[in-house]
């Protein structure tokens, strides 16, 4: 085989047509150590680009590294209740910094529709993930009681949460105290809605008053005495920065995964489409708020992004949400380097 035509492969992360290449050479009887190696390095990184977080603790299993496996294994939801090792539950900074990466390379692949959703999946957890520097943990329902109380997951008619959040509330405290089918469906159904719920919780009127910041939606007038923990500046720091991730989830380039239906062969996003909602989302999340407090634009947190970031300013949104400077990950990079490696010993 003629090693020159996978370096196209690998410079472009194809990860997906290199491990088939390689496999059909190994079953072709033409194995090395270092080839059967490299498929499933291969393999192994093409499951990680398609972000099959379900599955990342088996990936994991077979990294010969253990810098890879600690990285994937903190990106991963645990697969049982009570597990030890908590991955995205105890800190979401692992799973975005590989989303981030994720994002550059499906760009660099020239993937619009797999850069659309992955600009969706950062979304989904950013309240969870404002939140992570004041609970301590990114929302983990093994121990959320512990910091939450009183009307939370109640009845209480002084709560602003509609039904769903009510509900969605009351099993996050549960999640880990019955069996896996329960705490499998509470993260497949309702953990995305726990970040709803506590947003409302972060903007509550003892922080803020009516005109200081962008109305997102619902925000709560009697707020818990847990939500009030900490100085009026903490507080009010959450509280921006979660109307950021809010702007951010209502914003143009995430209305996009809602238009582009798979299957129905309209409604593939092309490459000025995304460049176009970035730049509307971007004008969204940088206008001034009246209070000037704006996390994007009033803080000191820039972000971490890669020289060729497909959305510029995306590590510096997750960045400011957090409260702590993040960028893209290496690991599929690293996987990459590593095959190359492999292909010149094999």
């Amino acid at each position: 085989m003629d090693r020159a035509l996978l370096r196209p492969l690998l410079e472009g992360h194809w990860y997906d047509a290199l491990s088939s290449v390689l496999d059909a050479e190994v079953r072709r009887g033409a194995a090395t150590p270092e080839l059967v190696r490299a498929r499933d390095l291969a393999t192994a990184a093409k499951r990680v680009l398609d972000l099959d977080a379900e599955d990342f603790e088996s990936i994991s299993a077979a990294f010969p590294r253990a810098e890879w496996r600690e990285g994937l294994n903190g990106a991963c939801f645990p697969a049982a209740p009570r597990s030890e090792e908590r991955g995205a539950l105890g800190s979401l900074v692992p799973l975005y910094e590989l989303m981030l990466e994720v994002l550059d390379l499906r760009a660099q692949r020239h993937e619009p529709l797999q850069v659309v959703v992955t600009a969706h999946l950062i979304g989904e957890y950013l309240p969870q993930l404002a939140w992570e520097s004041t609970l301590g943990h990114a929302g983990d329902p093994l121990v959320l009681g512990e910091y939450v109380s009183e009307r939370w997951g109640t009845n209480d008619r002084a709560c602003p949460h509609g039904s769903a959040l009510r509900t969605t509330a009351r099993r996050a405290l549960h999640a880990c105290s019955g069996d896996e089918a329960g705490y499998r469906a509470y993260l497949d159904r309702f953990h995305s809605r726990q970040g709803a719920a506590l947003a409302i919780c972060a903007m509550h009127h003892e922080a803020t008053s009516v005109g200081e910041r962008p109305d997102v939606g619902e925000t709560c007038p009697n707020p818990c005495s847990w939500a009030t923990r900490g100085t009026l500046d903490q507080q009010r720091d959450l509280d921006a920065r979660v109307r950021l991730a809010i702007i951010y989830q209502a914003s143009p380039i995430v209305g996009l995964r809602h238009h582009a239906p798979v299957g129905h062969f309209f409604g593939v996003p092309s490459t000025t489409e995304i460049s176009e909602a970035w730049l509307a989302t971007w004008t969204r999340l940088v206008a001034p708020w009246p209070d000037g407090s704006n996390p994007l634009t009033a803080g000191d947190v820039l972000g971490r992004p890669d020289p060729t970031e497909a959305l510029p300013g995306m590590a510096a949104l997750v960045s400011a949400v957090a409260g702590a400077t993040m960028g893209p990950g290496r690991l599929l990079r690293e996987i990459g380097a590593t095959i190359a490696e492999l292909e010149g010993e094999s």
